[in-house]
């Protein structure tokens, strides 16, 4: 193949990639439009109109999660309610705070139900953590997913959180075995990296024997990670969620 032919179909691949990303931020615009504006709403009917609620990850993509800020002088039983009011609107995933606690209470509880599991499968059930060509490097195409993921899971902190990576059957399973397992430790890392505490993490491999049901094992759709809350347990303050000096 001719370098002017590679580079052809190199840029082609990244034209088709940037299509995918604008055309679902452009569709999720609208949604995350409307949770904005109910969040605006109930945050005023707390009383707190200085506080905002910002649909919008670090790269500027919509997501149901989102980040509270301007409470920094407020109490922590008045940023739960603010919290327990934003998380009741209808669509709104995980909530977290831009101070980076993701507890808002006097008490021990969690500021919004443990309901990672089917936030975190809503947000993979269209869209695929990518990585590089037989390697373990996410694709920075994904990195904006690996952001919503961690943001749907920091309600779970106190939860025994399962990452498990998966492969097709092409090439030797010993090597589809140490790649699945790699994924799914750079998934782990590139979590904590984002907050989520290790100790609450387990990474596995398990290469090509568990396809999805109902699709040929060597069938790329096989290719993904998933996660699973196995165990749960009542959230207690750790040096990543202790709310700090503000």
């Amino acid at each position: 193949m001719t370098r002017s032919a590679w580079f052809a179909i190199a840029a082609g691949a990244l034209l088709s990639a940037a299509t995918a990303i604008a055309t679902s931020a452009l569709l999720d615009r609208p949604l995350a439009n409307r949770l904005s504006e109910q969040a605006e709403r109930v945050i005023a009917d707390v009383g707190r109109n200085g506080v905002t609620a910002t649909f919008t990850n670090r790269f500027g993509w919509p997501t149901r999660h989102p980040l509270l800020g301007g409470a920094e002088e407020l109490d922590e039983a008045t940023r739960a309610k603010i919290a327990r009011a934003v998380a009741a609107v209808p669509g709104v995933g995980g909530v977290s705070w831009a101070d980076g606690t993701t507890r808002a209470s006097s008490s021990s509880e969690a500021i919004v139900p443990l309901r990672c599991q089917d936030d975190v499968e809503a947000l993979l059930r269209a869209r695929t953590i990518r990585f590089e060509e037989g390697s373990a490097n996410i694709d920075a195409v994904s990195l904006g997913l690996v952001d919503e993921v961690a943001a749907a899971l920091r309600p779970c902190l106190g939860s025994i959180i399962a990452i498990t990576g998966h492969t097709d059957t092409s090439g030797p399973e010993p090597g589809n075995l140490t790649l699945s397992r790699e994924r799914a430790n750079a998934v782990l890392s590139a979590l904590v990296q984002r907050g989520i505490p290790a100790d609450g993490l387990r990474a596995r491999g398990v290469g090509s024997a568990e396809p999805v049901p109902g699709l040929d094992s060597g069938d790329p759709a096989n290719r993904r990670i998933e996660f699973s809350v196995i165990a749960t347990v009542p959230v207690r303050p750790t040096p990543v969620d202790t709310p700090g000096p503000r």
